[in-house]
Formats: structure tokens, C-alpha cells, sequence
């Protein structure tokens, strides 16, 4: 099994590998700390897991999630980070992350993991499980909350409006071409009914976004 580890912590990242390469069925790739850095060494390596950070400096590790998923649909990705989010949690699971692991876990509970996974199988923390699988399972509700119809990319874009960025701005941050950044933003608009990214970006402050 070949396991990349991206994570802008090079001490915890590079100790977790020379554990991790002490196992006779897992061979550890140079740590990277960041998305392109990620998408550069899966290009070259294909690793069978990418053990993948959810922050990684000022960007997402979702946003390199999406990518890993959309360039390489093969390869699976574990979520290993200190946040306890059910939200981020519920995000990385509808974007294909296999497993979501707090750092905490200790090295043989990681080494299970990651064998299951590569087998076909996935995890997540127990005391996350139920709220979830619930949150999975609830419909949305655009009367209660209008963002309840845009996708999580669509979110992710729209965070970046709230942001202030721009959109050459927000191409670069979420790792996505100029016309891949309008697309989102034209969606944006028409699903919140906003003529604008002024309107819109008023009524994302309005239900919680900042």
C-alpha cells in the first residue's frame, strides 16, 4: 500500500510516516504540505491513500479533496485532522473522503483504518456517527435556510464572496480555472434568486456566514 501524507505540520507529518513505514504492507511517499504539492505528487506516484489535512495554511483541505477526487478517482483520501466538526465532517463525506480521523488516533487504530479503507471500507468517529448519518439523511430546507440549495462547492465560492475575493482570487484559492470560478458564481446567483454578488453575499451574512 502506498500512502501519501499531506500536512502543513511537518513534525506530526513526517514522525506519522516513519511509523506508519515500520508496517510491511505500507510504503510512505515524501510528506507534502499543501494542495498543489498533493496533486503534484498523486500525479506522479498514484498512491492507493492520501492521508489529507483539513487545513492547510489559509486553504481547505475539502477544496484538495475535490480535486484529488475529480483528477483521480482511485485513489482514496482519509481525513486526518484535529477539528471535531460534524459539519466538516458531513462536507468531506458527500465529497468522497473514505474515513474522517482525529489526530489524536493512535498509530495501529490509523494502520486498521487504513487497510480497511483500501479495502473498500470506511470510518468515522463514533461519537460524530449519528449526527452524521443524520445530517446526511435530512432533506434540505430552502424556506428555513436559503443556502440550503447550493452545493458544497457552491458554498465554498460563496465563503469566498463573503470573503471579498475576487473572482481571479477565487479561482486561485479554490483551485479552479477563471471560468470554472464565473460558472459557480452565475449558479450562485440564480439559486438564491440575487441580482448581484452584493445581494448575495448580504444574504449569506444574514443566515450565518462570515
Amino acid at each position: 500500500m502506498l500512502v501519501l501524507l499531506v500536512d502543513d505540520h511537518p513534525v506530526f507529518a513526517e514522525a506519522l510516516g516513519a511509523r506508519l513505514a515500520t508496517e510491511p504492507d505500507i510504503e510512505v511517499l515524501p510528506v507534502v504540505s499543501d494542495g498543489d504539492g498533493a496533486l503534484g505528487a498523486i500525479g506522479r506516484a498514484r498512491p492507493d491513500v492520501v492521508l489529507l489535512d483539513l487545513v492547510l495554511g489559509a486553504a481547505s483541505g475539502l477544496t484538495v479533496l475535490d480535486e484529488i477526487r475529480a483528477r483521480y478517482p482511485d485513489t482514496k483520501v482519509i481525513m486526518l485532522t484535529a477539528v471535531e466538526d460534524p459539519d466538516q465532517t458531513v462536507a468531506a463525506v458527500r465529497r468522497g473522503a473514505a474515513a474522517w480521523l482525529p489526530k489524536s488516533v493512535h498509530a495501529d487504530d490509523l494502520v486498521r483504518v487504513l487497510r480497511g479503507v483500501v479495502r473498500g471500507e470506511a470510518w468515522m468517529p463514533p461519537k460524530l456517527l449519528a449526527e452524521v448519518l443524520q445530517r446526511l439523511t435530512q432533506p434540505a430546507d430552502p424556506e428555513r435556510d436559503p443556502l440550503s440549495v447550493l452545493t458544497d462547492r457552491e458554498r465554498e465560492v460563496l465563503q469566498c464572496m463573503v470573503d471579498g475575493l475576487s473572482r481571479a482570487e477565487i479561482a486561485a484559492r479554490l483551485y479552479v480555472s477563471m471560468n470554472t470560478a464565473r460558472t459557480h458564481t452565475q449558479n450562485i446567483l440564480v439559486k438564491l434568486h440575487c441580482h448581484s454578488v452584493l445581494e448575495a453575499v448580504s444574504l449569506a451574512r444574514r443566515h450565518g456566514m462570515h
